[in-house]
């Protein structure tokens, strides 16, 4: 079956150089990998453990104590960063 993906050009780079390297097409590069993520998302138990927001790293491991205003501006950065990356 034909598709049409859209890659950042450094990972096509990256991608036909390793195909080359391994004496593979691009095709059969893209396939072997796509197959190789399936059967680990299908040996790999889904993860069931409870995540605790906000999602902030830390200097000090632990509580962070945060106002309303400052997560806001951490998801204002994200959004933007997203925006920027688009």
């Amino acid at each position: 079956m034909r598709t049409t993906v859209e890659l950042p050009p450094e990972l096509l780079r990256a991608a036909k150089a390793d195909a080359a390297a391994r004496g593979e097409t691009l095709k059969e590069f893209l396939t072997r990998a796509v197959a190789h993520e399936l059967e680990e998302a299908a040996t790999t138990p889904p993860r069931r453990g409870k995540v605790q927001l906000p999602l902030v790293s830390s200097e000090s491991p632990g509580r962070v104590d945060l106002s309303n205003a400052e997560i806001e501006a951490i998801f204002a950065a994200e959004d933007a960063e997203r925006a920027n990356n688009i």
